[in-house]
Protein backbone atom coordinates (compact mmCIF):
# COMPACT_ATOMS: atom_id res chain seq x y z
CA UNK A 1 0.00 0.00 0.00
CA UNK A 2 3.20 2.59 0.95
CA UNK A 3 4.49 1.69 -2.17
CA UNK A 4 1.08 2.46 -4.15
CA UNK A 5 0.77 6.01 -2.40
CA UNK A 6 4.46 6.83 -3.03
CA UNK A 7 4.03 5.82 -6.55
CA UNK A 8 0.93 8.02 -7.03
CA UNK A 9 2.83 10.73 -5.12
CA UNK A 10 5.58 10.62 -7.57
CA UNK A 11 3.25 10.63 -10.42
CA UNK A 12 1.33 13.67 -9.02
CA UNK A 13 4.65 15.21 -8.39
CA UNK A 14 5.54 14.94 -12.10
CA UNK A 15 2.23 16.29 -13.23
CA UNK A 16 2.12 19.37 -11.00
CA UNK A 17 5.97 19.97 -12.39
CA UNK A 18 5.19 19.89 -15.82
CA UNK A 19 2.32 22.00 -15.33
CA UNK A 20 4.60 24.89 -13.31
CA UNK A 21 7.43 24.56 -16.56
CA UNK A 22 4.58 24.69 -18.71
CA UNK A 23 3.79 28.32 -16.83
CA UNK A 24 6.70 29.69 -16.74
CA UNK A 25 7.48 29.39 -20.09
CA UNK A 26 4.08 31.01 -21.40
CA UNK A 27 4.13 33.68 -19.17
CA UNK A 28 6.40 36.46 -18.34
CA UNK A 29 7.88 35.65 -14.96
CA UNK A 30 8.42 39.72 -14.74
CA UNK A 31 4.43 40.31 -15.06
CA UNK A 32 4.31 39.34 -11.25
CA UNK A 33 -0.23 39.92 -11.32
CA UNK A 34 -0.25 38.24 -14.51
CA UNK A 35 2.08 35.01 -13.68
CA UNK A 36 0.25 34.86 -10.53
CA UNK A 37 -3.13 35.00 -12.44
CA UNK A 38 -1.76 32.55 -14.79
CA UNK A 39 -0.65 30.43 -11.83
CA UNK A 40 -4.07 30.75 -10.19
CA UNK A 41 -6.07 29.77 -13.51
CA UNK A 42 -3.48 26.84 -13.98
CA UNK A 43 -4.61 25.12 -10.29
CA UNK A 44 -1.22 26.00 -9.02
CA UNK A 45 -1.93 28.66 -6.38
CA UNK A 46 -2.73 26.12 -3.72
CA UNK A 47 -2.74 22.69 -5.62
CA UNK A 48 -4.71 21.17 -2.39
CA UNK A 49 -8.11 23.48 -3.18
CA UNK A 50 -10.39 22.41 -5.34
CA UNK A 51 -9.97 22.51 -9.19
CA UNK A 52 -11.72 25.92 -10.57
CA UNK A 53 -10.52 27.74 -7.52
CA UNK A 54 -6.64 27.90 -7.92
CA UNK A 55 -6.08 24.42 -6.66
CA UNK A 56 -5.98 20.34 -8.38
CA UNK A 57 -7.67 18.64 -5.30
CA UNK A 58 -4.22 16.97 -4.81
CA UNK A 59 -1.79 16.54 -1.41
CA UNK A 60 -0.83 19.99 -0.25
CA UNK A 61 2.46 18.17 0.25
CA UNK A 62 2.68 19.33 -3.32
CA UNK A 63 2.67 23.09 -3.02
CA UNK A 64 6.17 22.89 -1.83
CA UNK A 65 8.08 21.42 -5.08
CA UNK A 66 5.68 24.08 -7.17
CA UNK A 67 7.07 27.08 -5.55
CA UNK A 68 10.54 26.17 -5.82
CA UNK A 69 10.51 24.96 -9.00
CA UNK A 70 8.68 28.99 -9.66
CA UNK A 71 11.54 30.14 -7.54
CA UNK A 72 14.37 28.83 -9.59
CA UNK A 73 12.52 30.17 -12.47
CA UNK A 74 12.86 33.45 -11.28
CA UNK A 75 8.87 33.97 -10.74
CA UNK A 76 6.99 36.15 -7.89
CA UNK A 77 6.27 34.77 -4.58
CA UNK A 78 2.07 34.39 -3.62
CA UNK A 79 -0.13 37.13 -3.25
CA UNK A 80 2.50 39.44 -2.21
CA UNK A 81 1.76 41.90 0.53
CA UNK A 82 -1.13 39.98 1.50
CA UNK A 83 -0.32 37.58 3.77
CA UNK A 84 -3.47 37.86 5.79
CA UNK A 85 -5.86 36.83 2.70
CA UNK A 86 -3.19 34.16 1.50
CA UNK A 87 -2.87 32.59 4.67
CA UNK A 88 -6.11 32.79 6.15
CA UNK A 89 -8.80 34.38 4.19
CA UNK A 90 -8.72 31.52 1.21
CA UNK A 91 -8.68 28.49 2.98
CA UNK A 92 -11.97 29.97 5.32
CA UNK A 93 -13.98 30.79 2.09
CA UNK A 94 -12.96 27.05 0.75
CA UNK A 95 -14.08 26.08 4.02
CA UNK A 96 -17.06 27.99 4.67
CA UNK A 97 -18.06 29.85 1.38
CA UNK A 98 -20.68 29.57 -0.74
CA UNK A 99 -20.01 28.91 -4.69
CA UNK A 100 -20.26 32.57 -5.55
CA UNK A 101 -18.17 33.79 -2.60
CA UNK A 102 -15.40 31.35 -3.85
CA UNK A 103 -15.73 32.08 -7.20
CA UNK A 104 -15.95 36.04 -6.44
CA UNK A 105 -13.01 36.93 -3.62
CA UNK A 106 -9.98 33.68 -4.07
CA UNK A 107 -8.43 35.11 -7.42
CA UNK A 108 -8.12 38.31 -6.59
CA UNK A 109 -7.02 37.60 -3.28
CA UNK A 110 -3.97 34.98 -4.95
CA UNK A 111 -3.52 38.09 -7.23
CA UNK A 112 -3.03 40.79 -4.60
CA UNK A 113 -5.39 42.57 -6.82
CA UNK A 114 -7.75 42.97 -3.38
CA UNK A 115 -5.70 43.09 0.26
CA UNK A 116 -7.77 41.15 3.04
CA UNK A 117 -7.47 41.92 6.88
CA UNK A 118 -8.24 40.45 10.08
CA UNK A 119 -11.43 42.00 11.98
CA UNK A 120 -11.41 39.73 15.32
CA UNK A 121 -9.96 41.34 18.71
CA UNK A 122 -11.40 43.83 20.29
CA UNK A 123 -10.29 46.51 23.36
CA UNK A 124 -12.73 44.06 25.67
CA UNK A 125 -12.06 41.12 24.09
CA UNK A 126 -8.28 39.71 22.64
CA UNK A 127 -7.45 36.49 24.32
CA UNK A 128 -10.64 35.91 24.82
CA UNK A 129 -11.73 36.27 21.42
CA UNK A 130 -15.61 34.40 21.96
CA UNK A 131 -15.98 37.89 24.70
CA UNK A 132 -16.29 40.27 21.49
CA UNK A 133 -19.38 42.64 21.80
CA UNK A 134 -19.06 43.87 18.15
CA UNK A 135 -22.46 43.40 17.23
CA UNK A 136 -24.35 42.74 14.00
CA UNK A 137 -28.65 43.03 13.73
CA UNK A 138 -30.84 41.44 11.09
CA UNK A 139 -31.94 44.47 8.76
CA UNK A 140 -34.06 42.82 6.23
CA UNK A 141 -31.33 41.73 3.81
CA UNK A 142 -28.29 43.15 5.59
CA UNK A 143 -27.12 43.36 9.15
CA UNK A 144 -26.33 46.33 10.65
CA UNK A 145 -22.73 46.44 11.94
CA UNK A 146 -21.94 48.70 15.20
CA UNK A 147 -18.27 47.76 17.20
CA UNK A 148 -14.35 48.19 17.52
CA UNK A 149 -11.98 46.04 16.56
CA UNK A 150 -8.29 46.43 17.43
CA UNK A 151 -4.56 45.65 15.97
CA UNK A 152 -5.40 45.01 12.55
CA UNK A 153 -2.81 44.35 10.42
CA UNK A 154 -2.67 45.93 6.77
CA UNK A 155 -6.56 47.51 7.50
CA UNK A 156 -5.15 50.20 5.98
CA UNK A 157 -4.79 48.88 2.79
CA UNK A 158 -7.48 46.50 2.66
CA UNK A 159 -10.35 45.92 0.26
CA UNK A 160 -11.93 43.32 2.79
CA UNK A 161 -12.09 41.93 6.10
CA UNK A 162 -12.76 39.02 8.43
CA UNK A 163 -15.47 40.17 10.95
CA UNK A 164 -16.54 38.21 13.54
CA UNK A 165 -19.28 40.18 14.75
CA UNK A 166 -22.53 39.28 18.21
CA UNK A 167 -26.04 38.65 16.45
CA UNK A 168 -27.37 36.29 19.66
CA UNK A 169 -26.48 37.96 22.84
CA UNK A 170 -29.14 35.58 24.60
CA UNK A 171 -26.74 32.89 23.85
CA UNK A 172 -23.60 31.86 25.07
CA UNK A 173 -20.85 33.84 23.60
CA UNK A 174 -19.48 30.94 21.76
CA UNK A 175 -22.79 30.82 19.94
CA UNK A 176 -24.01 33.97 19.36
CA UNK A 177 -21.73 35.00 16.98
CA UNK A 178 -21.53 35.25 12.79
CA UNK A 179 -18.87 36.01 10.29
CA UNK A 180 -19.02 38.16 7.63
CA UNK A 181 -16.73 39.69 4.47
CA UNK A 182 -17.03 43.17 5.29
CA UNK A 183 -16.51 45.61 2.60
CA UNK A 184 -13.56 48.05 4.07
CA UNK A 185 -14.89 51.23 1.94
CA UNK A 186 -18.06 50.71 3.13
CA UNK A 187 -19.81 53.78 4.45
CA UNK A 188 -19.64 54.04 7.90
CA UNK A 189 -16.01 52.12 8.40
CA UNK A 190 -13.33 53.92 9.62
CA UNK A 191 -9.52 52.69 10.02
CA UNK A 192 -7.13 54.70 12.27
CA UNK A 193 -2.99 53.39 12.97
CA UNK A 194 -1.58 52.47 16.00
CA UNK A 195 1.76 53.50 16.10
CA UNK A 196 4.39 51.13 16.89
CA UNK A 197 7.69 51.73 18.95
CA UNK A 198 9.86 51.47 14.87
CA UNK A 199 7.54 54.67 14.14
CA UNK A 200 5.56 52.13 11.58
CA UNK A 201 1.88 51.32 11.93
CA UNK A 202 1.42 48.02 10.39
CA UNK A 203 -1.48 47.95 13.07
CA UNK A 204 -4.69 49.81 13.27
CA UNK A 205 -8.26 50.30 14.86
CA UNK A 206 -11.05 49.93 13.15
CA UNK A 207 -14.52 51.78 14.28
CA UNK A 208 -18.01 50.57 12.53
CA UNK A 209 -20.74 53.12 13.15
CA UNK A 210 -24.07 52.05 10.99
CA UNK A 211 -22.14 49.89 8.47
CA UNK A 212 -24.94 47.84 6.54
CA UNK A 213 -23.40 44.41 5.64
CA UNK A 214 -25.54 42.23 2.83
CA UNK A 215 -26.62 38.85 3.87
CA UNK A 216 -25.27 37.52 0.56
CA UNK A 217 -21.79 38.39 2.23
CA UNK A 218 -22.33 36.40 5.17
CA UNK A 219 -19.68 33.43 5.41
CA UNK A 220 -21.58 30.34 7.19
CA UNK A 221 -24.87 29.71 9.21
CA UNK A 222 -26.22 32.84 11.17
CA UNK A 223 -24.37 31.83 14.94
CA UNK A 224 -21.37 29.16 13.39
CA UNK A 225 -19.16 32.11 13.42
CA UNK A 226 -17.01 30.32 15.81
CA UNK A 227 -16.70 27.21 14.13
CA UNK A 228 -15.95 29.63 11.05
CA UNK A 229 -13.26 31.78 13.01
CA UNK A 230 -11.81 28.41 14.13
CA UNK A 231 -10.75 28.07 9.92
CA UNK A 232 -9.48 31.29 10.46
CA UNK A 233 -7.42 31.26 13.39
CA UNK A 234 -5.52 27.60 13.51
CA UNK A 235 -4.65 29.16 9.50
CA UNK A 236 -3.56 31.95 11.09
CA UNK A 237 -1.03 29.71 13.64
CA UNK A 238 0.33 27.61 10.56
CA UNK A 239 1.00 30.96 8.51
CA UNK A 240 2.98 33.06 11.02
CA UNK A 241 4.58 29.72 12.37
CA UNK A 242 5.66 28.41 8.97
CA UNK A 243 7.57 31.77 8.17
CA UNK A 244 10.84 29.99 8.85
CA UNK A 245 12.09 29.78 4.69
CA UNK A 246 12.54 26.96 2.71
CA UNK A 247 16.08 26.93 2.45
CA UNK A 248 18.58 25.66 5.59
CA UNK A 249 20.41 29.11 6.92
CA UNK A 250 18.38 31.42 5.09
CA UNK A 251 15.64 34.14 6.07
CA UNK A 252 16.14 35.41 9.75
CA UNK A 253 19.30 32.93 11.21
CA UNK A 254 20.86 33.61 7.61
CA UNK A 255 20.95 37.49 8.72
CA UNK A 256 22.41 36.46 11.58
CA UNK A 257 25.08 34.83 10.64
CA UNK A 258 25.84 37.63 8.34
CA UNK A 259 26.08 40.17 11.60
CA UNK A 260 28.34 37.27 12.79
CA UNK A 261 30.83 37.65 9.94
CA UNK A 262 31.04 41.14 9.99
CA UNK A 263 31.17 41.73 14.04
CA UNK A 264 33.18 38.58 14.47
CA UNK A 265 32.93 36.60 17.73
CA UNK A 266 34.58 34.61 20.51
CA UNK A 267 34.19 30.59 20.73
CA UNK A 268 31.17 31.14 23.06
CA UNK A 269 28.88 33.60 21.07
CA UNK A 270 29.96 31.15 17.73
CA UNK A 271 28.64 27.87 20.31
CA UNK A 272 25.39 30.44 20.81
CA UNK A 273 24.64 30.64 16.95
CA UNK A 274 25.08 26.77 16.18
CA UNK A 275 22.15 26.79 18.75
CA UNK A 276 20.17 29.11 17.63
CA UNK A 277 21.03 27.21 13.84
CA UNK A 278 20.06 24.10 15.03
CA UNK A 279 16.76 25.34 16.23
CA UNK A 280 15.88 27.64 13.44
CA UNK A 281 16.22 24.35 11.55
CA UNK A 282 14.52 22.21 13.61
CA UNK A 283 11.37 25.12 13.11
CA UNK A 284 11.85 24.89 9.05
CA UNK A 285 11.26 20.89 9.13
CA UNK A 286 8.51 21.26 12.10
CA UNK A 287 6.59 23.63 9.69
CA UNK A 288 7.55 22.03 6.40
CA UNK A 289 5.60 18.91 8.29
CA UNK A 290 2.73 21.40 9.10
CA UNK A 291 2.02 22.85 6.10
CA UNK A 292 1.87 19.46 4.61
CA UNK A 293 -0.64 18.16 7.06
CA UNK A 294 -2.78 21.56 6.14
CA UNK A 295 -5.79 20.73 4.11
CA UNK A 296 -8.64 22.69 2.59
CA UNK A 297 -10.16 23.34 5.62
CA UNK A 298 -9.29 23.74 9.43
CA UNK A 299 -5.43 22.46 10.29
CA UNK A 300 -4.73 20.93 13.27
CA UNK A 301 -2.75 22.32 16.49
CA UNK A 302 0.09 21.40 15.43
CA UNK A 303 0.24 25.11 14.20
CA UNK A 304 0.10 26.54 17.94
CA UNK A 305 3.72 24.64 18.15
CA UNK A 306 5.39 26.65 15.40
CA UNK A 307 3.53 29.86 16.71
CA UNK A 308 5.22 29.65 19.67
CA UNK A 309 8.46 28.32 18.62
CA UNK A 310 8.40 30.88 16.21
CA UNK A 311 7.88 33.97 18.36
CA UNK A 312 10.65 32.85 21.12
CA UNK A 313 13.53 31.80 18.17
CA UNK A 314 12.60 35.30 16.46
CA UNK A 315 12.80 37.62 19.82
CA UNK A 316 16.42 34.95 20.94
CA UNK A 317 17.58 35.77 17.33
CA UNK A 318 17.60 39.12 17.30
CA UNK A 319 18.48 39.84 20.90
CA UNK A 320 21.43 37.60 20.06
CA UNK A 321 22.25 39.59 16.80
CA UNK A 322 22.24 42.99 18.87
CA UNK A 323 24.65 41.93 21.51
CA UNK A 324 26.81 40.98 18.51
CA UNK A 325 26.52 44.53 17.19
CA UNK A 326 27.03 45.69 20.58
CA UNK A 327 27.16 49.94 20.33
CA UNK A 328 26.23 49.70 16.59
CA UNK A 329 23.18 47.90 17.55
CA UNK A 330 21.67 51.19 19.65
CA UNK A 331 22.32 53.22 15.80
CA UNK A 332 18.36 52.98 15.09
CA UNK A 333 17.17 54.91 12.05
CA UNK A 334 14.27 57.15 12.66
CA UNK A 335 11.40 56.53 15.52
CA UNK A 336 9.55 59.59 13.35
CA UNK A 337 6.11 58.57 12.72
CA UNK A 338 5.86 56.71 8.91
CA UNK A 339 2.62 56.02 7.42
CA UNK A 340 2.04 53.05 5.07
CA UNK A 341 5.57 51.94 5.67
CA UNK A 342 6.24 48.19 6.06
CA UNK A 343 8.57 46.95 8.35
CA UNK A 344 11.97 46.67 7.06
CA UNK A 345 13.09 42.88 8.03
CA UNK A 346 16.69 43.19 6.49
CA UNK A 347 17.02 45.86 9.44
CA UNK A 348 17.75 43.84 12.48
CA UNK A 349 17.62 46.92 14.40
CA UNK A 350 13.96 47.09 13.63
CA UNK A 351 13.34 43.75 13.28
CA UNK A 352 14.30 43.60 17.38
CA UNK A 353 11.63 46.37 18.11
CA UNK A 354 9.28 44.18 16.03
CA UNK A 355 9.72 40.96 17.73
CA UNK A 356 8.52 42.09 21.04
CA UNK A 357 4.54 41.49 18.79
CA UNK A 358 5.72 37.39 17.64
CA UNK A 359 4.19 36.24 21.33
CA UNK A 360 1.29 38.77 21.21
CA UNK A 361 0.12 38.71 17.54
CA UNK A 362 -2.11 35.49 16.16
CA UNK A 363 -2.85 34.20 19.65
CA UNK A 364 -0.64 34.88 22.64
CA UNK A 365 1.90 32.22 23.44
CA UNK A 366 0.04 31.80 26.24
CA UNK A 367 -3.04 30.98 24.86
CA UNK A 368 -1.12 28.58 22.48
CA UNK A 369 -0.12 26.64 24.90
CA UNK A 370 -3.51 26.44 26.45
CA UNK A 371 -4.64 24.30 23.04
CA UNK A 372 -1.21 22.44 23.23
CA UNK A 373 -1.97 21.20 26.66
CA UNK A 374 -5.70 20.50 25.68
CA UNK A 375 -5.52 19.22 22.18
CA UNK A 376 -2.87 17.37 22.37
CA UNK A 377 -1.21 16.65 25.25
CA UNK A 378 -5.01 15.90 26.60
CA UNK A 379 -4.57 17.68 30.00
CA UNK A 380 -7.55 18.82 31.66
CA UNK A 381 -8.90 22.11 30.24
CA UNK A 382 -9.29 25.94 31.80
CA UNK A 383 -11.21 26.86 34.14
CA UNK A 384 -14.74 28.66 32.35
CA UNK A 385 -17.15 29.65 34.42
CA UNK A 386 -19.15 31.67 31.91
CA UNK A 387 -18.84 29.30 29.11
CA UNK A 388 -22.44 28.42 29.25
CA UNK A 389 -24.03 32.01 30.56
CA UNK A 390 -25.65 34.00 28.42
CA UNK A 391 -23.07 36.65 26.98
CA UNK A 392 -25.26 39.60 28.00
CA UNK A 393 -25.24 37.75 31.55
CA UNK A 394 -21.47 37.48 31.56
CA UNK A 395 -19.50 40.52 33.93
CA UNK A 396 -17.22 42.33 32.18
Amino acid sequence: MTDVMQSAQSTDEQRVLELTDRLCDGVDVNDERGFLAAQFDAGLAWVNFPEGHGGLDLSPKLQRPIQLRIAERGGPLPAPGNVLGYGMAAATVIAHGSDEQKQRYIRPLFTSEEIWCQLFSEPGAGSDLAGLATRAVRDGEEWLINGQKVWNSNAHNARWGMLVARTDPDSPKHRGLTYFILDMQAPGVEVKPLRQMTGQAEFNEVFMNDVRVPDSMRLGDVGDGWRVSLTTLMNERVTIGGSAQNRPGSGLIGSVRRVLDEYGADDVKRAKFMELYTRAEVLRLTNMRAGQLRTAGTPGPEGSVGKITTADLNQEMTEFAMELMGPHGQLFGSFERQDNVQVDYSDLRTYFLRSRASSIEGGTSEIQRNIIGERVLGLPGDVRVDKELPWNQVPR
